[in-house]
């Protein structure tokens, strides 16, 4: 149902954000629209080709269509017609309402309306057959092309279409938002706040207002003051109620929008009023406060020409919050962002962005369920420093959206389960263990998993530094997310991906004959009978050493070494370049893989020879390897089988590429103040064949 603040006191302008053009010409909207009227043909938007693939992915459609321009369909096709009215959009043969309903509230506000769709449009001067719409998509606006070719059955329009024939506004949109999703089917169910948020780049929240919050009037005179779309709306328990009028002159299943709050002093007492309006332009309220109640009579003039109080039979009519409260069940806000304000905005939100990503094995831990890989999940450190004004905590909402899930659902994807979990860290730079959230308590959280595009709510936190884990509810789930926080106040979000740092020692010095243990002694008289006279190993020979070698390991489980594995030892340890061994590297190399068995063994825990990808952080730290998640996920990708678990061959083979690689950079960094390397070709090619 659409639901729209609208403020008289706004300027018919918008400030923009300039969209981003996502043609795959690579051409603007004025490009295209130039080249066609050079060279006199009107455009066909090769993105979304007039045939069956932009229609459905799943199905076939049940009558012959035809693709036909407007000006094939009626002699004097408009754009939008005196004007764009929420008569406009009429539902066709596609269960898209949801978006219906916020196509028709945009036309209850045309600061925005004419964002999502440039008025400079029509079917005469400058006509090429092309159209252009804006949408908001993960943290950016997107100008999105289309030809003018609708779907007809008969000559009529199949799915959205104006009430008058001429008019094509609404009709072009959809065509637009499905280009956008990748289908007309792709916008089968879904939520009106969700083509709410693409419409405005704004964020929402959902109140039931039986157990709202007791701050409930104070959040939404915050939110009317910050330019938000405010909206509210009775239940209905059975489709018969649906627009059915209640004796107080109220609508049952009826979208009405808020736009007003304030309090007045009434017989000695302040009372708490909200402006209510039915988009109808019609049917109001008939209780207390409303037009001509008796209530208006002890108001003086001026608190009266302060509220706009006028006995006008325009849908518009004050009423008690109290009274609000008991009549109406929901309240749902769509918070602004500054972009999408006008200067005079008496308050604006601060607005804070992260996008990530959930990558199985790595950083798809799942929910708080499953504590041995829920540490893994992104983290992103939230720092509250400024309390709201005159109070002693701090207000944001947060607002976590899987990406382009609609978009993908032609391949079987569909929406997943998420939610999110806050932490306080106080002073934390790193990022948290899984030993932290064994032991501490959340100090807030989402009210639930549940499978939309994107869930929003507000918290009240003192200032300081939080830790906050968006996952899915299941483990190993992939998607893109975007966070969004909008505070009262400016907020910092970092995710704690960690740095690039290596610490690792240098290598021992080698020990003399007579200082050697058994177990050396031991070593080097196998070393011997496998090396013969020169005293050095192959890649062949390496890999029957340490096989016999760690065979008698009783405690690691490995099935072989590969000779992979063994030429990567041998390009680490070989100091003389000779594509050998000899005893004191191979020792050295000795020393250095004990401890990786030991650290090996430390995070196998079931003594099964593998040890869990979600596990590879700690025990790469463990060696000296502090990672960010990029490098994790392309050591998981590389190392990790599909049950997400890594081999001692593997992990062995992983430490040796990476100390290479590390060693490598460390040669040709040739200053002691940088953390880069310049590569002339032939260098490149040199180190990647190296390691």
């Amino acid at each position: 149902m659409p639901y729209i603040y609208q403020d008289p006191s706004l300027k018919e302008s918008i400030a923009q954000q300039t969209p981003r053009s996502i043609h795959s010409s690579g051409k603007t909207y004025e490009q295209l629209k130039n080249d066609c009227l050079r060279k006199g043909v009107l455009f066909e938007d090769v993105d979304f080709p007039a045939n069956d693939s932009s229609l459905f992915y799943s199905e076939k459609p049940s009558v012959p269509f035809v693709w036909k321009r407007p000006k094939e369909m009626v002699a004097d096709p408009e754009f939008i017609l005196g004007g764009a009215s929420r008569t406009d959009v009429c539902q066709g043969d596609l269960g898209d309402c949801w978006l219906l309903a916020a196509i028709a509230s945009l036309t209850l506000n045309d600061k925005i309306l004419y964002r999502v769709v440039p008025p400079d449009q029509s079917f005469s001067t400058g006509y090429a057959g092309i159209f252009h719409f804006q949408f908001w998509q993960h943290n950016e606006w997107l100008d999105v092309v289309i030809d003018d070719r609708l779907p007809t059955f008969r000559n009529r329009l199949v799915f959205v279409h104006s009430a008058d024939l001429n008019e094509f506004w609404s009709a072009l949109l959809e065509k637009a938002y499905a280009k956008l999703n990748g289908s007309y089917e792709a916008l089968k169910g879904g939520s009106t706040l969700e083509a709410m948020e693409d419409f405005t780049g704004g964020v929402t929240e959902t109140y039931e207002i039986r157990s709202a919050p007791a701050n409930l009037f104070d959040i939404l005179d915050k939110a009317i003051k910050k330019g938000s779309m405010l909206g509210c709306s009775i239940d209905i328990t059975s489709s018969a109620e649906t627009e059915a009028k209640t004796p107080q002159g109220l609508v049952k299943g009826h979208a009405y929008s808020i736009t007003g709050a304030d309090v007045v002093n009434f017989k000695g007492q302040k009372v708490k009023l909200i402006r209510i309006r039915n988009p109808w332009g019609q049917v109001e309220w008939n209780g207390a406060w409303s037009d001509n109640s008796s209530e208006w009579n002890i108001i003086g003039a001026a608190e009266k020409n302060r509220l706009s109080q006028a006995s006008l039979d325009d849908g518009e009519f004050w009423m008690d919050f109290e009274d609000f409260k008991r009549h109406f069940d929901k309240l749902e806000i769509c918070n602004l962002t500054p972009d999408s304000l006008d200067d005079d905005a008496k308050h604006k939100w601060e607005v804070t962005v992260h996008e990530g990503s959930w990558i199985r094995g790595s950083t798809a831990g799942g929910c708080r369920n499953f504590l041995e890989t829920f540490w893994s999940n992104p983290q992103i450190k939230l720092s509250l420093t400024e309390q709201d004004d005159g109070q002693k905590e701090c207000t944001f909402i947060a607002a976590l959206m899987q990406k382009n899930r609609r978009k993908l659902r032609k391949t079987g994807a569909d929406l997943l389960t998420i939610g999110y979990t806050i932490y306080q860290c106080p002073g934390s730079e790193s990022i948290l263990s899984k030993d932290f959230f064994k032991f501490n308590p959340s100090k807030a959280r989402s009210k639930t998993y549940v499978n939309l595009r994107e869930i929003s709510q507000r918290f009240k936190l003192p200032p300081g530094d939080y830790m906050f884990i968006p996952t899915t509810f299941e483990p190993h789930q992939e998607a893109d997310f975007c966070l969004r926080i909008f505070s009262e106040k400016k907020a910092d979000i970092k995710e704690m991906d960690g740095e690039v740092n290596i610490d690792l020692p240098d290598p021992p010095a080698p020990t003399p004959p007579h200082k050697e243990t058994e177990e050396e002694r031991q070593f080097r008289t196998l070393f011997e009978q496998i090396s013969g006279q020169d005293l050095e190993v192959s890649a062949e020979e390496l890999q029957y050493v340490l096989n016999a070698v760690l065979r008698r390991t009783k405690n690691i489980k490995f099935k072989e070494m590969s000779l992979l594995s063994c030429n990567n030892i041998i390009s680490l340890m070989d100091a003389s370049g000779n594509g050998k061994l000899g005893f004191d590297e191979f020792k050295i190399f000795w020393d250095k893989l004990k401890t990786w068995i030991g650290i090996f063994m430390q995070y196998d825990l079931d003594k099964s020879g593998t040890m869990s990808s979600y596990e590879l952080r700690l025990a790469l730290k463990s060696a000296g390897f502090h990672l960010n998640n990029i490098v994790l996920q392309l050591i998981v990708l590389r190392y990790a089988d599909d049950q997400f678990q890594i081999e001692f061959d593997d992990f062995l083979n992983c430490l040796v590429r990476l100390e290479n690689s590390y060693r490598v950079f460390k040669q040709l960094n040739r200053s002691d103040t940088t953390e880069t390397i310049q590569l002339n070709q032939a260098e490149f090619i040199a180190l990647t064949m190296n390691i």
